[in-house]
């Protein structure tokens, strides 16, 4: 195991070396919390695809090939699907309006007011995304180093927080590069050709399973109409999805850049459902399905590859892990702190903006790793987050968009009565039931739509303000300063 102890090492210590290079770059507000505004298309389509797919797209994906078959792969199916619809119709509308958080976005469209009550509910959100990629170090630091579950949850999530804390959204971005180019060597290259020989083949996989392994609706039309729910529809309003968009240099960027990623998540879907079900022709009689990418990494793959396979599901959690702990701080500060204080800085204090930011970063991190010590449960906690996110976001952020009748009365009764909707059903029918997005999602549009045809009309000042911030006229905008050293 020395050879991969090895690489796992080296990987470790370039994420931390790259956090460092991105300190010196991360010299304005929208460098650290957007890089800049400045990526093109090869590393915003890199980024944006590593951060979606995490270790539950990667350990859970594979998870569920080895459970269902090849059907296993529309958990992933339908993240890819969420990323492609927000690539094609909205990504470039949400480039041009040039903020930085998703409540700024509904205080644009609504005339102010939303902020807060809407930070909480997306802060909660990006809190359990962050928790739950952050127990997933648990699984792959047990099989490299048969490390404490603690341990190792302390060890990969102070990685993590460091090289956040250090460089912002530029230290993310370039680690997730390297991360999206680990994933796509370690798992699509290596562990699924190999894999599929260790299982003697695909005809020998249809011959040793059932058929049901090999319907593509296999795992249950209600599950996927479930997942699309919960994960196309939140791929289309996450905070950690649309500060990837906000980093696009230009609107076709966005679009064209996020189409590719969406395109790779397809891929990516597949093969984990493979991988999963070779794995069950492998080892027919594991005690989970979570344990199959664990297990034919540790058994099957030469020394050397699985140091590298190994990496990949490392850099899978950890790109979730960084994205979702940026997009929480930045909600913690900008959308709940800042407000309550009633604090507006001048626009020329660009260094403790940067300062704040990192600040608030590291106590989320700190808190996100006490926060994952506490819990066990990783589909629990996935599922209160996209629940509380779908349940209380989705209909005001998406009705400000499409709808012009809404009114900021009704996205507050929205996200209000879809909120405690969803966590009165959670505690009445469980947290794994569908019945919490189901009616959870229904309420809230029935309060966003009665509300708003009950109350005056949005300000025609305002809706003409935001039209003018969609098309990309923002006047009233500086320019962002560019670091000398560019």
């Amino acid at each position: 195991m020395a050879v991969d102890y090895t690489v796992i090492v080296v990987y470790l210590a370039g994420m931390l070396a790259m956090g460092w290079w991105g300190m010196r770059r991360a010299r304005s507000k929208s460098e650290f919390l957007v890089a800049g505004r400045r990526l093109g298309s090869a590393m915003y389509s890199g980024t944006m695809a590593a951060i979606v797919l995490g270790g539950a797209s990667t350990i859970g994906g594979v998870g569920l090939g080895y459970k269902y078959g090849l059907s296993g792969a529309w958990m992933v199916f339908t993240i890819g699907l969420g990323l492609l619809a927000l690539s094609v119709f909205f990504s470039a509308r949400i480039a041009r309006l040039k903020v930085y958080t998703v409540s700024e976005m509904l205080d644009l469209r609504y005339g102010g007011r939303a902020g807060v009550i809407s930070g909480v509910v997306m802060w909660a959100y990006t809190l359990m995304l962050a928790v739950t990629s952050t127990i997933a170090y648990a699984t792959i630091f047990d099989v490299l180093f048969d490390m404490n579950r603690t341990v190792a949850i302390i060890l990969g999530g102070s990685i993590v927080v460091a090289y956040s804390t250090l460089g912002g959204m530029w230290s993310i971005t370039l680690t997730d590069m390297v991360q999206f180019v680990v994933k796509t060597i370690g798992v699509l290259l290596l562990l699924l050709p190999i894999a599929v020989v260790k299982a003697g083949g695909f005809s020998e996989m249809k011959a040793k399973l059932p058929t049901s392994y090999f319907d593509p609706l296999g795992i249950g039309g209600e599950t996927i109409f479930t997942y699309v729910l919960i994960y196309t529809f939140g791929m289309l309003i996450g905070q950690d999805i649309w500060q990837r968009v906000f980093t696009a240099r230009s609107d076709t960027t966005a679009k064209w850049g996020g189409t590719v990623a969406g395109t790779y998540c397809l891929v990516y879907a597949l093969a984990g459902a493979v991988i999963g079900t070779a794995a069950k022709v492998i080892y027919p009689n594991l005690g989970s399905a979570d344990d199959a990418f664990a297990t034919i990494v540790k058994d099957e793959l030469p020394v050397g590859v699985r140091g590298l396979v190994l990496a990949a599901a490392l850099a899978a959690v950890m790109s979730t892990s960084s994205g979702a702990l940026i997009a929480c701080a930045t909600v913690a500060n900008n959308d709940i702190w800042s407000r309550l204080r009633g604090v507006v800085r001048p626009s020329g204090e660009q260094h403790d903006e940067v300062r704040g930011n990192r600040l608030f970063i590291l106590i989320m991190g700190v808190g996100v790793i006490g926060t994952a010590i506490a819990l066990n449960n990783v589909v629990e906690a996935l599922t209160v987050a996209y629940n509380l996110l779908v349940g209380g976001l989705l209909v005001p952020i998406l009705g400000g968009l499409l709808w012009k009748r809404g009114t900021v009365q009704g996205a507050l009764a929205s996200v209000i009565v879809g909120g405690l909707a969803v966590v009165g059903l959670m505690a009445a029918f469980g947290i794994l039931a569908n019945e919490p997005v189901y009616y959870g999602l229904l309420s809230s549009l029935v309060a966003y739509v009665a509300v708003s045809l009950a109350t005056r009309p949005t300000d025609e000042a305002v809706l003409a303000a935001w039209r003018e911030r969609l098309a990309g006229r923002t006047p009233d905008l500086a320019p962002e300063p560019v670091p000398a050293h560019q």
